[in-house]
């Protein structure tokens, strides 16, 4: 693994997660207000964030990999 993909990974590994939380957060906020049952809104919310999540870590590792290539 090269060193500009490993840095893909730790930027993704530490900002996937900010991006999860925050797509829960403002997904839990605008659902509570359209459905009443509490539990829809956190398994909705969490899926959100969950997809969020791992969509923003695998671009990273493409767009590490895509520049280590671009570098050689």
């Amino acid at each position: 693994m090269t060193q500009t993909v490993r840095l893909a990974l730790v930027l993704g590994l530490i900002f996937s997660p900010l991006a999860g939380l925050m797509a829960f957060v403002i997904t839990y906020e605008e659902y509570q207000h359209h459905y009443p049952d509490r539990r829809r809104v956190m398994r909705a919310s969490a899926g959100a964030g969950v997809a969020t999540f791992v969509v923003f870590l695998l671009l990273s590792l493409i767009v590490g990999m895509l520049v280590s290539k671009v570098g050689q």
